[in-house]
């Protein structure tokens, strides 16, 4: 039944869409057709009805659709890493499970500086890079390792702020970290 339901809806999708109308055009901007994938505004009765006549707009419709589910797919919510039971001494470096971040421990006297940096290669790296988007490290237990933006090179930098070096620091809080995105409403 679930395959005929499929194979039925597939079917309509491609009669609609490969249907053509002479003299047709865009009925509804991308504006509008926007807010009804999104859910913020219904289309009005006349909507529809434009939409339903120009093969156009449907096809258009479709299309933002498409865009929509594939920039949701490549949306980036995280990554998560952990000190390697092989590594031995203080790691210099460690890198996220996905291999799309980089956390750099760096000595400076008494004190570490930490940097992160994100692989240029990663799918979601210039939508972070354009957005500027605030982001943050945790430990295993939590605790805020530092938070920032990237800069222009894909690289945030802060002061480590536990009393313990890094790697012992870790080791104590689950050898576990995880970069994330900072929500506005993320402490």
């Amino acid at each position: 039944m679930h395959s005929n339901d499929t194979s039925s809806r597939r079917l309509q999708e491609a009669l609609l869409l490969a249907r053509r109308k002479d003299g047709d055009r865009l009925m509804l901007d991308d504006a509008t057709l926007a807010a009804a994938l999104d859910g913020s505004r219904p289309l009005t009765s006349g909507e529809r009805a434009a939409l339903q006549a120009s093969p156009l707009t449907a096809r258009r419709l479709r299309h933002l659709a498409l865009a929509r589910r594939a920039a949701a797919s490549t949306a980036w919510r995280g990554s998560r890493g952990a000190l390697r039971a092989a590594s031995s001494g203080a790691p210099e470096t460690v890198v996220t499970d996905d291999g799309w971040w980089t956390l750099h421990f760096i000595a400076a006297g008494a004190s570490w500086r930490t940097v992160l940096q994100l692989a240029p290669q990663a799918p979601f790296a210039e939508a972070l890079l354009v957005a500027r988007a605030p982001l943050r490290v945790v430990d295993g237990a939590g605790g805020v390792v530092f938070a920032g933006q990237l800069d222009a090179d894909g690289e945030c930098e802060a002061a480590w702020p536990f009393a313990a070096a890094p790697s012992d620091h870790l080791q104590a809080h689950g050898a576990r970290f995880t970069v994330e995105p900072l929500e506005a409403d993320t402490p």
